[in-house]
């Protein structure tokens, strides 16, 4: 009977993990592109790109935050089969998504270079961000489309349709950036600017290609407007209850790491070089725990949602090891080979000897580090939230990030001025340790698993009579 079990989770998972690392990964090539590509331009456009996907990143955290509280019903309603209910809470992620994104969008078109001065103050770095916000904040609206449509696919376990459609995603991606930016198949050379195209019309792919093949597949996508947008002020008020932890806490935590990232970026456009082609491996190696979380969400919302209250508690289980002991061999990967992957970001020779040490540095603190980042991450992220509870990871969050990891970082960058390697393993060790701890104290007690289903509320209740 175990070996059974074990066997059905294995294959669920693998399943469900494998696609959506695979997407992950596909999306991760858009920065890994984009990187190499500006990185032949020298130091300054590689500082100035990096530090304008950080804003781009900010609206990704605030959606992620919408995206995650529609998945926590869509799971759980997916597993009650209430078809209905998960169009309406798709309709309301939707209205919110759109009012986020049009919010940035105004804000980048209009004052890029306030954005970028937020990051740095050197004129050449403003400047060469600014024409590249400029033509990227068309992008916002089409990240946000896409990112709750393929939510929405994946919460019912449709999984290889966003797949694909981020191969071909990824393909006009490589294609337009090589184009625009060196001017090759017959298109314009337009350096910075080429990349923030390329990166614009391959976001728009995604949506577009979603409703195209969902209209044809008939797929949960294409329910009428009218009723996606029937929801009531009940159901807003109950989503939102839910949501609104998750979105504050996916809000605050993106802000932290902007804080962070301003505070590296002051530094020197060196350093933040290394951060940037960092961040480019951190998002590559973040695929394998991006898929096992998301097939961890989707399993555990659904059994909790259908009232199976103690195999939601045994996926859990397995989850909460299955991640830590995953990232020690893709940590181990990626010390072994830091300095050749490094150096992969300087086949013209531009990039400074700092930026290199340091981000071979920064990249060995990444690769000891992972196994404890990933702890809190299918903690908060892939079992909490997916069984109802959605305050315990905005407590964590606010305390480790907020009230040591940020205070420690900046003590020890502009206080006691160490060494950049050794500011950025603080940054990791105060906020990742702690947080650790805290989550799996909570874990063990069962608490988090707060059903939205009917359903869930009446196996809930009589798994606690038992």
């Amino acid at each position: 009977m175990i070996k059974h079990e074990s066997k059905t989770f294995y294959s669920s998972l693998i399943k469900l993990a494998l696609p959506i690392a695979l997407q992950n990964l596909l999306v991760s090539s858009f920065t890994l592109v984009d990187t190499l590509m500006v990185g032949q331009l020298g130091d300054t456009e590689l500082a100035a790109v990096g530090m304008a996907g950080q804003w781009s990143w900010l609206l990704q955290i605030v959606l992620f935050g919408i995206v995650s509280g529609m998945s926590i019903f869509v799971a759980q309603y997916w597993g009650e089969k209430n078809l209905d209910s998960i169009h309406k809470v798709y309709g309301i992620a939707l209205a919110s998504g759109l009012v986020i994104s049009f919010a940035f969008f105004a804000i980048t078109f209009f004052a890029p270079e306030a954005v970028m001065r937020i990051f740095n103050k050197e004129s050449a770095v403003i400047a060469s961000g600014a024409s590249y916000l400029k033509i990227a904040a068309f992008s916002y609206p089409a990240v946000m489309l896409g990112n709750l449509m393929f939510a929405l696919l994946r919460s019912t376990e449709c999984v290889k349709i966003p797949m694909v459609i981020s191969l071909i995603a990824t393909v006009f991606n490589a294609v337009f950036n090589y184009g625009f930016i060196f001017g090759r198949f017959g298109l314009p050379e337009m350096g910075i600017k080429g990349a923030a195209l390329a990166t614009c019309i391959s976001a728009w792919v995604n949506p577009l290609a979603a409703l195209i093949i969902a209209h044809f597949k008939k797929l949960i996508l294409t329910a009428p407007i009218k009723k996606i947008f029937s929801f009531g002020i009940d159901m807003v008020i109950m989503f939102y209850k839910k949501a609104t932890p998750v979105i504050v806490n996916e809000s605050m935590w993106g802000l932290g790491s902007f804080v962070i990232t301003l505070l590296f970026s002051n530094l020197g456009s060196e350093y933040y070089a290394a951060v940037t082609i960092l961040k480019t491996f951190e998002n590559i190696a973040f695929v394998v725990f991006v898929g096992i979380c998301n097939a961890s969400c989707v399993m555990i919302g659904k059994q909790i949602g259908a009232g199976q209250i103690e195999e939601g508690i045994r996926t859990s289980r397995k989850m909460a090891y299955l991640v830590p002991l995953s990232a020690i061999p893709v940590g181990a990967v990626i010390l072994l080979f830091r300095e050749q992957l490094v150096h992969i970001f300087n086949l013209s020779g531009n990039l400074t000897e700092e930026t290199l040490r340091v981000a071979i540095g920064i990249t060995a603190v990444y690769a000891f580090e992972m196994p404890f980042r990933n702890i809190p991450y299918i903690q908060i992220v892939g079992i909490f939230r997916p069984g109802g509870e959605t305050t315990r990871g905005l407590i964590y969050d606010l305390v480790c990030l907020w009230c040591l990891s940020i205070p420690a970082t900046a003590i020890s960058a502009y206080f006691l001025k160490l060494d950049f390697v050794i500011v950025y393993a603080i940054m990791y060790i105060v906020e990742d340790i702690p947080k650790s701890v805290l989550c799996l104290r909570y874990f063990f007690t069962n608490k988090w698993i707060k059903p939205v289903t009917k359903a869930g509320r009446e196996a809930l209740l009589k798994y606690h009579n038992k």
